[in-house]
């Protein structure tokens, strides 16, 4: 048991130490074979001085993971470090969008951390956009956030580390004014980034009805899932560089736009098109991204825009106002759709009626 153990072990430190060195999926796969499926070692095992040996004999291992500070935090952590580890090293193979790695990252990983509460943001548009969570706000069999929130870049503690892109431990919430209520107050919080090519992407945030619950041992755990996480999005985002214009989710896309016109339900959303698509969200924007050069709102405005000139030319309409061919066009106000026409044109609607001489008035 005690060989099993040190197998166990030493193995899941190398598979992440294979990780963290971007070396490939399939050699993963074969050192992944060393690992006693799904076991973590006990407290008292692990607290056997013949384990501390072996820990301190395989010590360079962790030197290539973790820095020299953070090597103390290992040994106090041994249970729950080996637990993200073997995570890591042998989970997540087959996922490929944010949501669904995410998720699973709450159900796999979090869940095992003796935590009361866990929320995954994720950084959309300048926001902070609740992805995923453990705990009263997550419903992870529908993989759905219940009553999620939305924070501004720099708003509350969340905000703050985003924006920084430095952790916050708040020993008493009461104590700190940037504090926001969720679903309930808490009076401890623990809030560390999630950082792509040291861009800060995401938040992984926990709270605590006690005060003064989390220690610099949670600390160091969430910047390990933090990190380890950074290599799988990595991958991810490697396989958005190359989407081109044959992409089947983008020839989806624009059957939804040309032909079923989706664009003229002015509430329509990039969460709501990326349901309709079965894909996520973040996967949906690249797309848009990479193919056409804008955001979402752009390119929904773009076919706005082209059906108003449309019918703007089409004398069926002759008795139609600009403004109602823009709301029948999607457009939820006047002003929202002379400013889209404006930078998708270079003029503005009357400009355009008098150079091509359309059959209606204004």
């Amino acid at each position: 048991m005690e060989i099993q153990g040190y197998i166990y072990f030493a193995s899941t430190l190398i598979l992440s130490s294979v990780l963290l060195n971007n070396h490939k999926i399939a050699v993963n796969r074969k050192i992944s074979k060393l690992c006693i499926a799904g076991k973590v070692l006990k407290k008292e095992q692990i607290h056997n001085t013949k384990y501390q040996s072996y820990f301190e004999k395989h010590s360079h291992i962790v030197n290539d993971l973790v820095s020299e500070e953070q090597q103390k935090y290992v040994k106090k952590t041994l249970p729950e470090t080996l637990t993200i580890l073997s995570y890591f090293a042998t989970s997540l193979f087959t996922k490929n969008s944010i949501e669904t790695v995410f998720w699973d990252i709450v159900k796999n990983c979090i869940s095992q951390l003796g935590l009361e509460d866990c929320v995954l943001y994720y950084v959309e548009n300048n926001k902070l956009i609740q992805k995923a969570a453990y705990g009263n706000k997550g419903n992870e069999a529908a993989q759905k956030i219940l009553s999620p929130i939305t924070i501004a870049m720099g708003e509350g503690i969340v905000g703050t580390v985003a924006q920084t892109g430095k952790y916050e431990l708040i020993k008493d919430t009461n104590k700190d004014s940037r504090y926001i209520v969720d679903d309930k107050i808490r009076r401890s919080e623990l809030a560390v980034p999630i950082k792509v090519n040291k861009k800060v992407i995401g938040v992984l945030d926990s709270e605590n009805a006690q005060p003064n619950f989390f220690k610099k041992n949670h600390l160091f755990l969430f910047q390990l899932v933090a990190d380890l996480l950074e290599k799988k999005l990595q991958q991810i985002y490697q396989k958005g560089i190359n989407i081109k214009d044959d992409n089947i989710y983008f020839q989806e896309l624009k059957q939804l736009l040309e032909h079923s016109k989706v664009y003229r339900n002015n509430t329509l959303s990039l969460d709501a098109v990326a349901e309709q698509l079965n894909i996520s969200s973040n996967y949906l924007s690249q797309i848009i991204n990479k193919i056409q050069g804008c955001n979402f709102s752009d390119y929904i405005n773009t076919h706005r825009v082209n059906d108003v000139k449309k019918k703007m030319n089409d004398k069926h309409f002759s008795n139609y106002t600009i403004v109602s061919m823009a709301l029948e066009a999607g457009f939820n106000s006047k002003s929202a759709f002379y400013n889209a026409f404006k930078k998708h044109t270079g003029m503005s609607p009357k400009q355009y009626k008098e150079k091509n001489k359309p059959y209606c008035e204004e």
